[in-house]
């Protein structure tokens, strides 16, 4: 039924959406691990970081940016489903996805530091150098202290005053707020003191190339090199992991 609802969901966003893209191209595009489900992705040190999930196969790993090479991994508790990271200082700070569990990692050497809880769902987190801004896959933006992961306030996500729910996968690049709408080709462009979706990115054509006989090989990733202007975009079991320019 969630699936069907977020099909129905795209439909609707889809046909109000066209008249309002943000242009794009592919100027890179580099290697990406067939095996890897894709939950979290972001650049700092001149790396991507990239967490994956499914329960047994979950981890975080540390990726070189020219290439996408594999440079270090770390699993999961076996038990856990892992979900979106994002950056806070010289830490990692993970959710999961329906244990309600977060973890706090070293970035260097991906050393586990802490833990903490929270109640609901965990689907994306991001961090616009205040807070950290995590998803739940409802129409709503949870924004969390970064050292106590306590929630400080929520923001509700809309398109033409209606809510946009199934939000996943986050990233915050030059005062916006970018999301992947989980079954989707869209990533929403979110004003965060309003929550108005302003813009989105249709990337059907990539989804096109990369979702194959697997539906659940959705769109979902996105990492902002704030040096080279550059969004790099993947999916779940993607083959590929694309760099775009955007345009207006």
């Amino acid at each position: 039924m969630k699936r069907l609802l977020a099909v129905l969901l795209i439909l609707l966003l889809g046909a109000q959406a066209a008249s309002a893209e943000i242009k794009w191209e592919v100027v890179k595009t580099l290697p990406h691990d067939p095996d890897a489900f894709t939950q979290g992705l972001f650049i700092a040190d001149g790396k991507f970081y990239e967490s994956t999930g499914l329960v047994g196969k979950s981890e975080l790993r540390i990726l070189s940016l020219d290439e996408a090479k594999l440079l270090r991994r770390q699993p999961l508790r076996a038990d856990l489903f892992g979900e979106g990271i994002a950056p806070w200082r010289d830490r990692i700070v993970s959710i999961t996805w329906q244990t309600g569990i977060g973890f706090v990692w070293r970035r260097k050497d991906l050393k586990q530091l802490a833990s903490f809880s929270y109640p609901g769902e965990g689907w994306g987190i991001t961090s616009d150098g205040k807070a950290l801004i995590m998803s739940d896959g409802t129409a709503h933006l949870r924004f969390l202290d970064p050292e106590t992961h306590k929630e400080q306030r929520r923001l509700d996500v809309t398109f033409g005053g209606k809510p946009v729910r199934y939000l996943n996968e986050l990233e915050y690049a030059e005062g916006a707020i970018y999301a992947n709408i989980w079954y989707s080709p869209l990533i929403a462009k979110i004003d965060p003191a309003t929550g108005e979706v302003v813009d989105w990115l249709n990337l059907a054509p990539l989804v096109a190339q990369n979702i194959g006989s697997d539906p659940g090989s959705v769109l979902n990733g996105i990492a902002w090199d704030e040096k080279a202007r550059l969004l790099y975009v993947t999916g779940k079991n993607w083959p590929r992991l694309y760099a775009l320019r955007l345009g207006e």
